[in-house]
């Protein structure tokens, strides 16, 4: 048996909640400098919490609403070898919830928006591409960034999907 190095890793989720009757998606308008634009709402997992919990927790923090039957359905991470830590994204989606919509939380602006006005809008950094994931309109469930921090003939992070 082999051993292998721990690693640091960032865990956070993301959820898409779709309302079946409207076939319209809960998105944020962020307006944080770090990651603005359209996206939907998530966030960390705390130290001990189970990874569900913690995206039923951050949707009810950011939305006001509870949601239930989150299906996983693919994720983002990338290494940053600058920082010595992984990042990863889980990426959840539901149709079950209840509750009032908060206009706004610390995040930004909640609103429900159809995927045709989501493609056209302003979202936040390869949020575009993450959608097809929560859609389910790929074949793959990995978007994966590549640090080329090493090579200075391409682009600091290269987007693959697995």
């Amino acid at each position: 048996m082999s051993k292998h190095e721990l690693e640091l890793v960032e865990l956070t989720n993301m959820c898409m909640i779709k309302d079946e009757k409207t076939q319209k998606v809960l998105v944020q308008v962020r307006d944080k400098n770090d990651w603005d634009g359209i996206s939907f709402p998530g966030g960390h997992v705390e130290v001990g919490e189970a990874i569900v919990p913690s995206v039923v927790r951050e949707v009810k923090e950011e939305t006001g609403l509870a949601i239930s039957n989150v299906i996983p359905c693919g994720f983002k991470d990338w290494y940053d070898y600058k920082k010595n830590k992984r990042y990863l994204v889980v990426f959840f989606k539901t149709s079950t919830f209840s509750g009032e919509l908060l206009a706004r939380s610390h995040e930004g602006i909640n609103m429900w928006m159809s995927v045709d006005e989501i493609r056209k809008s302003q979202t936040a950094s390869d949020f575009k591409e993450m959608l097809d994931l929560f859609l389910g309109e790929s074949d793959k469930s990995e978007f994966f960034y590549i640090d080329n921090q090493l090579d200075d003939e391409k682009e600091r992070w290269e987007k693959k999907f697995y």
